[in-house]
């Protein structure tokens, strides 16, 4: 376990940096019972930087999981209007929001896929408000994760429960740069500027396509939307405030024009989805729809992923991270999106995010589909970076520029 000191930097980084939230501001955290010890650090932090009030919403695993093996359909169906209240409440005060993830994969996995994924669409509907109100960074929002024993063991099998956890305490750590010595927030001003200067270069070339080519059968054009803007590290919600969406990041990210992606993509990780483990995947694209795939476990799953809403076969989001980074170099298959999407170039299937186009955030769902921008009620990342990985990009005017060599960026 570690100690006090790490503990509190960490809580102290996740409220003032990641979701920097303002005198006076409230602060909804979103977290499972498994992580109160640290919840109850980050309520400490949030307080002692001036929020007025912070309030948690739980949830429990094992509950879930038995919920979802007693309930039936139509009542994981049935979503509270009290909980539709709550996240109106939430919206109208403004409120900060701060996720304390730790799932446990393949949680869900003897469960109907089926089962799972109509109480998801429900949900999904009953709060598409909330979710473009957080996409969209009406506020400042931030993801963070702590161990658990349900994921550390699933993580390092090989290792007694109690070591697994202190191993994987580590490797989170490590990689959103806190130590015993050492000052994470001013680690964290260096590191978004270090992104920044990507997402720079990488604005000022206004590539209209970038071509991907790797050993493992990934070969895939993809076009961006017109007056595209790249993103990552910290971003600035609508009303101006800095804050980092996801600790740990090493990505620069982009939207894709919905119907301009052809061809295979082949997936290096597996992906942790509904409770469900898909893996050994690949999808064929063409004018930007999956036409076809195919996974060595949970096809089903994944067929249920492509199938959730319309926008589900299509891509939302598309992510440059170099294969010598911090997670890819740790060598370790985290089972959890937020560590194991900062190990490789990943890509979402589902909704994109406005501020990856200009004056998006301003933009009204319509008007954000008439330019190309994909909606959805999913946004699902996955992983395809590799060693080997080559990225071209391609000018308006037809000239290719070399982004990627080796798995790289080249700048």
């Amino acid at each position: 376990m570690p100690s006090e000191n790490l503990l509190r930097k960490y809580a102290r980084l996740a409220v003032a940096v990641g979701t920097n939230v303002q005198k006076g501001q409230m602060l909804v955290i979103n977290t499972t019972t498994d992580c109160s010890a640290f919840v109850r650090l980050c309520v400490e932090e949030a307080y002692a930087v001036g929020a007025k009030m912070v309030t948690v919403r739980w949830s429990d695993d094992p509950i879930s999981h038995t919920t979802y093996v007693n309930a039936d359909v139509e009542t994981l169906e049935e979503i509270p209007e009290w909980q539709i209240a709550q996240l109106n409440y939430i919206m109208e005060k403004g409120a900060a929001m701060l996720s304390v993830h730790a799932p446990t994969p393949g949680l869900l996995g003897d469960v109907d896929p089926i089962k799972v994924q109509r109480a998801n669409i429900a949900s999904r509907k009953a709060t598409k408000d909330y979710q473009a109100y957080m996409m969209g960074d009406q506020t400042q929002w931030s993801v963070v994760s702590i161990p658990t024993t349900a994921w550390a063991v699933k993580v390092f099998p090989e290792l007694e429960p109690a070591v697994a956890v202190d191993r994987l305490w580590d490797a989170i750590l490590k990689a959103v740069r806190v130590e015993e010595n050492n000052d994470p927030v001013a680690e964290w001003k260096k590191h978004n500027q270090i992104l920044a200067n990507h997402n720079r270069i990488l604005n000022d070339h206004n590539f209209k396509k970038l071509h991907f080519v790797s050993s493992t059968g990934t070969d895939l054009m993809l076009e961006l939307v017109e007056n595209h803007v790249w993103a990552g590290g910290s971003g600035y919600s609508v009303k101006g405030i800095e804050f980092n969406p996801n600790m740990p990041t090493e990505e620069s990210f982009c939207m894709p024009y919905k119907f301009g992606v052809n061809g295979k993509v082949v997936a290096t990780k597996p992906l942790n989805y509904q409770g469900r483990l898909i893996d050994g995947f690949w999808l064929q694209f063409k004018d930007g729809k999956v036409i076809d795939f195919d996974a060595t476990k949970e096809k089903d799953t994944l067929k249920g992923l492509l199938e959730f809403d319309e926008g589900s076969s299509y891509l939302g989001e598309v992510a440059l991270i170099s294969h010598d980074s911090p997670i890819s170099n740790s060598k370790i298959l985290f089972l959890n999106t937020l560590f194991d999407e900062n190990a490789s170039c990943h890509l979402a299937l589902g909704r994109a995010y406005p501020m990856n186009v200009k004056n998006g955030t301003e933009m009204t769902q319509e008007e954000l589909t008439v330019i190309g921008s994909n909606n959805s009620m999913e946004h699902e990342d996955f992983m395809f970076g590799s060693a080997d990985m080559k990225i071209t990009g391609i000018t308006h005017e037809g000239k290719e520029i070399e982004i990627f060599n080796n798995g790289n960026f080249v700048f």
